[in-house]
Order: structure tokens, then sequence, then C-alpha cells
């Protein structure tokens, strides 16, 4: 399963000189097509295959290719592989090799450089948040996990109900019922309590609530602002009574309508700050400039675009081209894609990659950001500076 730690492992991956073969393969869901993968599969194997016989090469490089290469068709060969995508990260000379199935369609490509290429992955992994689904009424709940389209139980929850007293005791009843009362802000307690702690821990990004209508709002003031600030939305339903197929459909539904909502939220704050002159970047050439002094605080890219371009290992430099870097006057190395490079360097300075759908009020610009602190004055010396 696609997770945050996995992709950070692979971000993190250093080849020492060796390159990195980095594998994206579509997998139907059809056994009809599998024919069609291999296919696909051998015809970017083929795109490779000259690398592992390039005279420029060291000797070390074109063995660890070769073998990449073996072991990609060697995985195909076991069809082991579920619908959606295979990413396969290799390096055979530095002992790196990573099969991440991910649970969507990604375009079919391979690429061979100094870093693992994650571009499409990162845009996989920030589509699918992890939410807690929290099916709620006065006596008990039920937790679950949706996470890459799967339904998971998590735990039950449930408060003992009061001993009810003989028909004829008024004053019993009285007391029974406010028992039950009493019960019930401790049961909404508890479930609150529960779901911080699972909060705290990392375990999920959102969180989704489902239970009788009139019930939820007393449900909610039980829990903490910050859990609060988390709600994806709340929809109806009854503790046990609801197929698991349905709670499914229902929360997918809130969710996405959260992940759309989110994204706007972030545009629009993008376009504002870029209207008033603020801490705001958009274009290529704006954002590479922002990367490459750790200017980046939020990154808003979209995944249909690839632009090759240049990076600088000592100073972080990027450009769309440049054989000499204009900070430190090393040599620059080509890439593929560029994007994918600043996208890597957000994150190793602690910033964020969100993915956008194209369109909207930034519609037009492939990429943009929030800035940390504003970019430095070009000086004539450096009108080269992306």
């Amino acid at each position: 399963m696609l997770t945050a730690e996995t992709v950070d492992q692979i971000l993190r991956f250093d080849g020492q000189g060796l390159p990195v073969t980095s594998f994206y393969a579509r997998v139907d869901a059809d056994p009809a097509q599998r024919e069609d993968l291999h296919s696909r599969v051998n015809s970017l194997v083929d795109q490779v295959n000259p690398l592992a016989r390039d005279e420029t090469l060291s000797h070390e490089a074109r063995l660890s290719v070769r073998a990449d290469l073996d072991r990609v068709k060697d995985a195909l060969v076991t069809e082991r592989w579920r619908p959606g995508a295979m990413a396969i990260f290799a390096c055979a000379g530095r002992g790196l090799y990573e099969e991440v199935p991910l649970p969507r369609r990604v375009r079919d490509q391979v690429t061979v450089d100094a870093t693992p290429y994650v571009r499409p992955t990162l845009a996989v992994l920030d589509e699918y948040q992890r939410a807690c689904l929290v099916i709620v009424d006065k006596a008990s709940a039920t937790i679950w996990e949706l996470y890459q389209d799967e339904l998971r139980e998590v735990q039950g929850i449930r408060e003992p109900a009061p001993r009810q007293p003989d028909s004829g005791a008024r004053l019993a009843r009285d007391r029974v019922s406010s028992k039950a009362a009493e019960l019930t802000k401790r049961h909404y307690r508890n479930v609150a309590q529960r779901l911080s702690e699972l909060f705290r821990s990392g375990s999920f990004d959102a969180l989704i609530i489902g239970g009788h209508d009139h019930e939820l709002p007393a449900f909610a003031d039980f829990l903490p602002y910050d859990l609060r600030a988390r709600i994806a939305g709340t929809f109806s339903a009854d503790v046990g009574a609801e197929p698991v197929a349905d709670l499914r459909r229902q929360a997918e539904l809130i969710l996405r309508e959260h992940a759309l909502a989110t994204e706007k939220q972030l545009v629009n704050d993008v376009c504002e700050r870029l209207a008033a002159g603020g801490l705001a970047a958009a274009g290529i050439d704006d954002c590479l400039r922002a990367g490459s002094v750790a200017a980046v605080q939020t990154l808003l890219m979209t995944d249909s675009v690839t632009v090759p371009g240049v990076v600088c290992d000592r100073s972080g430099w990027l450009a769309r081209s440049g054989d000499i870097c204009p900070v430190c006057g090393n040599q620059t190395r080509a890439t593929p894609d560029v994007l994918d490079e600043l996208a890597q360097d957000v994150i190793f300075d602690s910033g964020s990659v969100k993915h956008v759908e194209t369109g909207g009020r930034l519609s037009g610009e492939t990429v943009a950001a929030t800035l940390r602190f504003p970019l430095p004055v070009l000086t004539d010396r450096k009108r080269s500076l992306p």
C-alpha cells in the first residue's frame, strides 16, 4: 500500500553516483489486457536498453541499469500487480528495489536519472487522504479507516445501558433518565478522547461523522477544537445497520467534496497573495527560483506537464537551462523533469506539495506557490537566475 513513509524513504535515497530507474505502468483490471501490459512494459524497457550499453556511463552504472531492467521484467512475469498502476524504483548497484502499487492509473513512463522520479507517486499520495469515519449514537460507536478505496473497521465502543426500573416507579424512572443522560455524555467524551488519540498519533488526515441527524451536533460539542477543524463532513446513519459498501460510498463522496473545497481555498489563497503583491509566486521560472532558495511553503502543481531542466547538486539551484550554476560555479546536472526536482526540494525543506486539477483561477499556470519570505532581488550579475 502507498504510504507517506514509503515515499519518504524513496525520496531520501542516495545513489552515490549511480543512476536510479523509475518505472510506471498502468495495470488494467481486465485480465484480458494482460498481454497489452507485457507489450507496454517491454516497450518501456526497450527505451532504456541503450543506456545499459552507453560507453559514456561507467561500467558499474551500466551493470546497475541492466540489472534494474532485468528485475522489472522478472517482476512482470509473476503477474502479481494489482489493478491501478505499479511504480518501481530501482538502483541495483546500491541495493534499491521498491515496488509501490498505486490505487489509480498513471501514464506509462520510465526515467533513468540521478534521483528517483517520484512526481506521479506524490500526486497519487496527495489525492488519497487517510480518513477516520466514526458512526456514533448515544450508546455506541464504530470507528473505521478509509484509505485508498478500502474501508477497515478499527474499533467498536459501547456504553452499558442503565437498568430499567419497575413501570410504576416514576421517581426511579426520572433517575434512570438522568443517569442515561450522564452515560451519553460520558460515552461521547470517551469516543472524542479515542478520536483525539488516533489523530495525535498521525493516523488520520480528516474526520467524517455519521449518525442520527438530531444527535450529531451534541456529539460534535464534545470534540476538541483541533478535531472539529478536521471534520470533512457528516451524514445520516445508524450504528451497525448500514452496509459497509454504503458507508464507504458516503464517506468517499464527502472526502472528494472536501478535497475539492480545500484545493479551491489553496488556489484562492495564492491568487489573492499574488494580486496583493504578497508572498506568492506563479509560473515555472518564478517557482524554480523560489525553490532554489528554499522559499516555498506550499507548492501547487498539476501532474500533466513535465519540464526538462537542470539542477545544481551543490547549491540546489534549479532552472530550465544552464550548464554552469550561477550561484557556486559548479557544473549542473540535466534532469528530464525539473518540476520533480522542485517538488523533492520543497519536501526536504519542510514545505508541502499539493497537486491540483487544471483550470480555475490558476488556469494556464503549471505551478504556483505560497512563500516563506520574499525572493531576493536579482542583481545584474545574476540576471541568468530563473
